[in-house]
């Protein structure tokens, strides 16, 4: 094999006819040798960065089939560590264990009350996290809000806490899919981060490598998701859930609406404390949906529960004798943090620097996710580099919802930064992102559909 080769069959032959026309020939379908035989040569740094551009781009004008991607995801995954609980000694790893990825939003911490209320119902739920980028929150930012908590576990922590608590939450190490991080650094200055195919493979590498038998998919859409329409949400939700079973394990993927917030508070440590409050079943409807249609979904997938609605009964269950809150509890004592100072801390830590948005007219309210998600990096909730430090008490709390009728001067939302300077633009984006319709507004259903 050569990789110009490769590149080549990748590329495909255009051929034009007499009236001008190309069209592409012969077979660009890759084999799993040939797969390997690339992502090797980008983990070792044989093959230059140039190339695997090209290869990249091939990928992205003409797919992969669902073997490919498999064999792709399969090679990164491959190219570091990959945990294998069934290989412990520890009989308290029971397993099955089953996790769930979010594509990310804004007020997006279903992963927060999702775990404990899924250790809750006996699943094994071994969830590696990411940190906020751009408009999106970070599960491990909102995490390390809390005084003391850890979220760089080794896995021998990782192991031994799921062992003794059914979950745990960490972070992803220098040697997960070492493949993963070249090749979307690649993607990102070359075009080609929207390529289904590639996502798909970056998504599962990292989340397979976890040790998970089994995976729901949050897919959201919106103005405040990755993916904007329903379409495309639904061809990466088809491409993950195809691409896990075409690796041997099973998949669901729900595909969400992210057009408004979800939840009432948008922040790291705010959204701790909404966390709290849906584990002791008074959160928001909005995200105890969603949280218990997951659950429920992961519930099945783990052969614990039978159908949804025996999943839903087995969550609700876990949140009212309150096994879900003391799962958390103990999930927070193990890796570091101070129980005692979070219940402190609950409804009473804010930042100082704060204001207030009111209502500039009377309406039926419709709030812009995408807009409040922009606002709040500049407050600190989020990060536009890796490098940047986010703010823990920094974000914004919402009085008033998507769809609510208001009256002008009524109090929409409380705001949060990290200093003074901060809040003046980004009150002026907040209020673009706010609108006042004159008749009630269609929200959209929250789960647009499963597959």
């Amino acid at each position: 094999m050569t990789v110009t080769d490769i590149i080549a069959k990748k590329r495909g032959i255009f051929i034009t006819d007499s009236d001008g026309n190309r069209s592409l020939s012969g077979n660009t379908i890759l084999s799993k040798d040939e797969i390997e035989f690339m992502v090797k040569g980008c983990t070792e740094k044989s093959i230059p960065d140039y190339q695997m551009s090209a290869f990249l781009m091939a990928i992205f004008f003409n797919g992969m089939t669902a073997e490919e991607t498999a064999h792709l995801t399969n090679a990164m995954l491959y190219s570091g560590d990959v945990m294998d609980f069934y290989s412990k000694k520890d009989k308290s790893l029971h397993g099955p264990f089953v996790d769930k990825h979010s594509t990310g939003g804004v007020g997006d911490k279903i992963s927060l009350p999702l775990a404990p209320i899924v250790a809750a119902c006996g699943l094994q739920d071994p969830m590696m996290s990411g940190r906020a980028l751009g408009h999106t929150g970070g599960t491990l930012d909102k995490l390390e809000s809390i005084k003391g908590y850890r979220t760089n576990l080794t896995e021998t922590e990782f192991t031994r806490f799921i062992a003794e608590n059914n979950f745990a939450m960490t972070g992803q190490t220098e040697k997960i899919a070492p493949a993963d991080k070249i090749l979307y650094a690649l993607r990102d200055v070359t075009g080609t981060v929207e390529s289904i195919p590639l996502i798909t493979a970056s998504i599962l590498s990292k989340k397979v490598a976890e040790g998970s038998d089994g995976l729901v998919f949050d897919v959201k859409y919106g103005s405040g998701a990755f993916m904007k329409s329903i379409p495309d949400a639904e061809l990466l939700a088809n491409s993950l859930v195809n691409t896990v079973k075409a690796m041997g394990k099973k998949a669901s993927a729900f595909i969400t609406n992210m057009n408004t917030p979800l939840g009432r508070k948008i922040g790291n440590f705010l959204e701790i404390e909404e966390t709290i409050d849906c584990l002791k079943g008074s959160g928001p409807s909005d995200v105890m949906e969603l949280t218990y249609e997951l659950g429920s979904e992961m519930l099945i997938l783990g052969n614990i529960a039978k159908d949804r609605e025996e999943g839903l009964e087995l969550c609700k269950k876990a949140v009212k004798s309150g096994e879900a809150y003391k799962r958390f509890l103990k999930n927070v004592e193990m890796q570091g943090g101070d129980i005692v100072q979070l219940e402190k801390d609950y409804n009473t830590r804010r930042s100082p620097y704060k204001t207030e948005i009111f209502a500039e007219n009377d309406g039926y309210l419709s709030i812009d996710a995408y807009g409040l998600g922009i606002s709040g990096v500049g407050l600190g909730v989020g990060r536009s580099k890796t490098t940047d430090a986010v703010c823990p008490d920094a974000g914004m709390i919402l009085h008033k919802v998507e769809g609510d009728k208001v009256s002008k001067g009524d109090l929409i939302m409380e705001v949060f930064g990290k200093n003074t300077e901060c809040l003046s633009p980004a009150s002026e984006l907040i209020k673009k992102a706010l609108k006042y319709n004159t008749n009630p507004t269609e929200c959209g259903k929250l789960i647009y559909k499963k597959i």
